[in-house]
């Protein structure tokens, strides 16, 4: 190449008169101008230096090459192996569940630098069931504890439960398994905490230390539960890594998202959701989990999930709908009240009243409550954010109530009577036939209600009473 050059610049200066045309036949050797006139030959390109990636079309296979714990070898593991290969409808039934979940699971693993056996972990938890609930009150396929829910940012009120939401509830296991493993430095004992609780492991690790003892998960005092916690994630581990050893037909995952995002535009009923995604409505509750009420309130949640194919669907549908989006809005009680009585404020059954807020027998509604009630076809604004993403339901038991008439003093309003008494105003207001701001005369005799005292403590306050006497 540099002698094809050498020769362009000779031939530029013999254009320009620089050289004389016999003077640059002189001084090129004649074996060079052969040389520069030699045609150019094909030649192979030399194989690329770029390694080429090797993507399983499976994504059992993906999870294979991600494993990273070390195995767990005692006796439990081979107990469990043996009952889940005995079980081939229980894995089939368990590997269609965690097919809707798994692939965003182990892209957020890979993205974490995280072992992939940790997204067979729910298949321990909850059989890849978003909406278990244990005996305990876990919830969802990771199983979170109310408390430790709400420590890792899991919404739980009165319209979702961000325990069994898809989305939120793998980001906190996962942050959650990797705040254990720092602690411990051991990922072992990192599930042993995840099932039994961390404190427990400190002080099970404590007490090994204080005796010398070895300080290893297979060596720590337990429970039976926590025991056989990691060998059932291990036999799951190696049912995955040979199936075919173990006598296992596992059902092919496919290596693509399931599943994408979709922004949720207004509060829209759960079932025109998925009428317009043209989803069937328990394909979209499996998808979306927390939706455990009728409708979805824009305000507490921003967007939900749809299968792959189905997210444009809904799109092109809901920008063509012109019907109306919610039947249910949010009403928060301004006061105590008993259910049949909020019912009748919105002209509903109180068995649906119930049903729809999941109220059980014998309650009374606190004040400030969110409830929801059908949304009037006036109504177009939507339920605010505050009320959407912080709402609660909160009940006391009912109680009998017996009448007791009271005397109004001297310069009292009905404001500092309730306050002295411990009721409601509106509620005083009410058993008076009067109203919150009406005037009161020294002396004026009211009606309140208070609770009636039960046999029990009626026999503890005359035994009380007895005893005093004796006294």
């Amino acid at each position: 190449m540099h002698l094809l050059l050498l020769r362009l610049y000779f031939i530029a200066l013999v254009s320009f008169g620089v050289i004389p045309l016999h003077t640059l036949a002189q001084s090129t050797p004649e074996s060079v101008i052969q040389e520069e006139l030699q045609p150019i030959e094909d030649k192979p390109l030399a194989p690329s230096s770029v390694a080429q990636v090797d993507i399983p079309n499976d994504l059992w296979e993906r999870i294979r090459r991600g494993f990273g714990m070390p195995d767990l070898q005692v006796e439990l593991v081979q107990d469990r192996e043996q009952w889940y290969a005995q079980r081939p409808d229980y894995i089939h039934r368990m590997t269609e569940r965690s097919s809707k979940y798994l692939f965003h699971i182990v892209e957020e693993l890979e993205r974490r630098g995280m072992p992939t056996e940790l997204a067979l972990l729910p298949f321990i938890e909850s059989a890849f069931n978003p909406q278990a609930v244990s005996s305990a009150k876990a919830s969802g396929m990771w199983q979170f504890m109310p408390r430790t829910g709400k420590d890792f940012d899991l919404k739980q009120n009165a319209f979702r439960d961000d325990r069994r939401d898809v989305l939120a509830s793998t980001r906190a296991a996962l942050d959650y398994l990797q705040k254990l493993h720092g602690m411990f430095g051991d990922w072992h004992l990192a599930l042993a905490a995840y099932n039994w609780g961390e404190g427990n492991i400190k002080r099970s690790l404590n007490r090994n230390q204080q005796q010398g003892a070895s300080l290893a998960y297979t060596d720590l005092r337990m429970p039976a539960e926590t025991r056989l916690y990691v060998p059932k994630l291990q036999a799951m581990k190696n049912v995955v890594a040979n199936p075919q050893a173990l006598g296992v037909n596992l059902p092919s995952i496919p290596n693509h998202p399931y599943f994408q995002s979709v922004p949720l535009p207004k509060d829209m009923d759960v079932a025109l959701i998925a009428r317009l995604a043209e989803v069937p409505l328990e394909d979209f509750k499996a998808l979306n989990p927390s939706a455990h009420r009728p409708v979805l309130l824009a305000g507490g949640t921003s967007q939900i999930l749809l299968p792959w194919d189905n997210a444009e669907i809904f799109q092109r549908n809901i920008d063509t709908y012109a019907g109306r989006l919610a039947s249910w809005t949010v009403w928060v009680a301004p006061q105590n009240m008993k259910v049949s009585d909020a019912a009748k404020r919105h002209s509903m059954a109180e068995e649906e009243f119930r049903n729809i807020n999941k109220i059980p027998p014998r309650m009374v509604i606190k004040a400030g409550s969110a409830l929801l009630v059908p949304r009037s076809a006036k109504q177009q604004s939507d339920v605010s954010a505050k009320v959407a993403d912080n709402g609660q339901l909160n009940l006391t038991p009912e109680t009998s109530l017996r009448k007791q008439t009271i005397k109004a003093r001297k310069n009292e309003s009905m404001q500092s009577l309730a306050k002295r008494y411990k009721v409601n105003v509106e509620q005083l207001a009410q058993w008076n036939n009067l109203s919150a701001s009406s005037a009161l005369r020294p002396g004026q005799r009211l009606t309140i209600m208070v609770p009636a005292k039960s046999k029990k403590n009626k026999a503890t306050a005359s035994s009380s009473q007895r005893k005093k006497a004796h006294q």
